[in-house]
């Protein structure tokens, strides 16, 4: 059993495994994330949730991996992604996050780029991936086991493994608040890379003010359906998790995501343009044909200034099955992270009931240098949020 002691959960939590040991000793039987397994949501506790990534961290350290060292991710959003990669921050590294959804050509081409000493690959598809780009990790660590048991590669090990045979003692906490926790790599239009650091104190001073703003608390549940490739996801997900001590939920699968949301029913959403504008169209889709009655009674029942009868008919009726559609029943705090909605969606949605808050995701891109050392960098000024304010509903109903 981990005993958080003084030194590490007081004035010291200025990194994000800082933060993951103090709401440790704060909550530690509270459940801290939770993943949809075989259609069953499997809890962690924050002791847990410590334990794991500290037998992550002394596989990692047994492995090789030093401060200063990247482990790269190729994986969809589940937790063994994020675990390892705070265990890599808790050694005094950093994780580089990969989108698994690029074309194969520019992740190939990133993946040759970064020539990863340490390559977490979620499953077979990603572990094939990056083999075909011709990296040579030592270690290459895979979560989905599926048709990687016999796999012959050397460097394979599984997640489980890593634990299971990791020392017992805990390493020290190496993270550092000036240097890169994450690390997002991409090929601009004219085909260069670029890199965009976030240091911890970065992270963690966006996040306290997203904290701050939008009231946020332990009780809340958040959803996780984004890949962790995305500056925004770490500066308005992840921080708060550990700031806030909520519950973040990771659904099955990207194929599950909208029916898991729904029976989550989250109070926290954190998603981009492409996110909303999805679950846009999936309300839309339930919609009655324009023209019919049925119609004119929903634009009837969703009429801006509604009042009395009408705005309760509107909200039993048509509002709260429409935002039970996208599991938005309980959601009090949508947030857009980066670019902001057209603003025919952000009347649509707030003519639902649905408040978007956009959040600034600033990109703070540089050319990437593959001989340069993971140094501090990013966003400095916060930028004011952007709160959409949508037109009257009858402009455009939908």
């Amino acid at each position: 059993m981990i005993r958080p002691t003084s030194r590490t959960v007081g004035a010291e939590a200025t990194t994000l495994p800082g933060w993951l040991e103090l709401q440790t000793s704060r909550q530690g039987f509270g459940v801290a994330l939770r993943h949809k397994r075989l259609g069953v949501w499997q809890p962690r506790t924050w002791r847990d949730v410590q334990a794991e990534v500290s037998g992550l961290a002394s596989g990692l350290s047994a492995a090789g991996f030093r401060a200063g060292a990247v482990l790269v991710v190729l994986s969809h959003p589940r937790p063994e992604a994020l675990l390892l990669a705070l265990a890599a921050q808790w050694l005094g590294g950093s994780a580089a996050l990969l989108d698994p959804n690029d074309d194969a050509a520019i992740q190939a081409r990133l993946l040759a780029e970064l020539k990863p000493g340490f390559l977490y690959a979620e499953g077979l598809e990603q572990v094939e991936r990056a083999l075909a780009a011709g990296v040579a990790p030592a270690l290459l660590i895979y979560a989905d086991a599926r048709g990687l048991r016999a796999h012959p590669h050397a460097a394979l090990r599984s997640y489980a493994d890593l634990i299971a045979t990791s020392d017992p003692r805990v390493p020290a906490r190496l993270a550092r608040a000036h240097e890169p926790a994450f690390v997002i790599h991409r090929v601009n239009g004219g085909g260069g890379s670029e890199v965009q650091r976030l240091t911890h104190a970065e992270l963690l001073r966006q996040g306290a003010l997203l904290v701050q703003a939008e009231r946020l608390g332990a009780d809340e549940e958040a959803f996780a359906a984004r890949a962790f490739a995305a500056a925004g996801q770490a500066r308005y997900l992840i921080a708060p998790w550990l700031i806030a001590g909520f519950r973040l939920n990771f659904p099955e699968n990207l194929a599950t995501r909208d029916n898991d949301r729904r029976e989550l029913g989250p109070t926290l959403v954190a998603g981009t343009r492409e996110t909303y504008q999805r679950l846009e169209n999936l309300v839309r889709e339930r919609l009655p044909a324009p023209g019919s009655w049925q119609r004119r009674l929903v634009d009837w029942a969703l009429a801006p200034g509604a009042c009395g009868v009408q705005r309760l008919l509107g909200y039993w009726w048509v509002r709260r099955p429409l935002r039970d559609v996208i599991g938005f029943t309980r959601t009090r705090a949508p947030l857009l992270v980066g670019a902001p909605l057209p603003e025919s969606s952000s009347r649509f949605f707030a003519a639902l009931g649905i408040e978007v808050r956009t959040w600034p995701d600033p990109a703070a891109w540089q050319a990437h240098d593959p001989a340069a050392r993971l140094a501090g960098g990013g966003w400095t000024d916060f930028q004011a949020r952007q709160r959409p304010i949508g037109p009257d509903w009858a402009r455009e109903p939908v």
